[in-house]
């Protein structure tokens, strides 16, 4: 088969992006890789889709380094393919790390995903669903019972009064946003720092404050599913836990967040099974 990843952009990609690792899987099982862009479609006038890609040259590449090496060779000289010679699509990148400075290639991989979808390519994650999910407004539809008391605005005078009812204060970050950027613990509304964080934190639009949960100070879980249900291997979860650098609150990777094992609890998968229902 032929695999598409689409990203932000080839130049941001690392040997250490999970975009890299499955790359790398594909190859080693013997599929054609290719990577897109976000200003790389083409639709003609004939309304036939048309994809500029860096072709992954066939190798044995055995590490993320060296595939990441041809791949920046790659991109020097790109080529093009019709939609329908393309098998999977799979939507790799970050909408939010181009909201600010290129607003036009926020939305490509959605827009562009639901053409190449409508053409009998596939899509993976489905283009409707990241459209639904370009916000942490998306998770206000899950069942109250998994999330905290949110509050959603961009006035300081309500986002005041919402940590005001909250002895343990909130967290307060952008609505929209990724890597644990502008992510902040107030614990009390008379904080002196609180002007200075509300104008860095609600400098891409509006503030999404939530309750604070002291227990993740031992991190999150993060459980894969697919199809809704948990993804398993030879028995096991596809699940670790994040756990937060000494001092922060954050437990984002990109925030120097950790990586560790964890063991898949019977709350957590009643927890999947609650949102299921919203997921497919």
């Amino acid at each position: 088969m032929r695999i598409a990843f689409f990203v932000n952009s080839i130049e941001s990609e690392t040997p250490g992006y999970t975009t890299t690792t499955l790359a790398l899987a594909a190859v080693q099982r013997g599929h054609s890789v290719v990577y897109v862009e976000p200003g790389d479609f083409i639709l003609r006038p004939d309304d036939s889709l048309a994809v500029s890609v860096a072709v992954l040259p066939d190798a044995s590449y055995k590490t993320p380094d060296k595939l990441h090496a041809a791949l920046k060779d790659a991109a020097k000289q790109k080529k093009t393919f019709v939609i329908s010679d393309i098998d999977i699509l799979f939507l790799r990148n970050d909408p939010s790390l181009d909201v600010r400075d290129r607003p036009w290639a926020a939305n490509a991989g959605i827009m562009f995903g639901r053409l190449a979808a409508e053409q009998g390519v596939i899509v993976v994650n489905d283009p409707d669903g990241l459209a639904q999910a370009q916000s942490k407004l998306y998770l206000q539809t899950f069942p109250e019972a998994v999330r905290p008391a949110t509050l959603i605005s961009r006035s300081i005078a309500e986002i005041r009064a919402f940590i005001d009812k909250h002895s343990k204060g909130c967290i307060v970050k952008p609505l929209q946003g990724s890597g644990g950027k502008n992510v902040f613990h107030i614990a009390t509304p008379t904080d002196s720092n609180l002007n200075q964080i509300f104008e860095a934190a609600s400098g891409d639009g509006y503030l999404i404050a939530q309750a604070y949960i002291p227990e993740a100070k031992a991190g999150d879980v993060r459980l894969f599913l697919m199809n809704g249900l948990p993804l398993l291997r030879d028995g096991s979860y596809a699940a670790f836990r994040r756990i937060p650098a000494k001092g922060d609150v954050r437990s984002n990777i990109h925030a120097a967040g950790t990586a560790r094992k964890v063991k898949v609890t019977d709350t957590i998968l009643r927890i999947a099974e609650m949102v299921r229902p919203k997921l497919v």
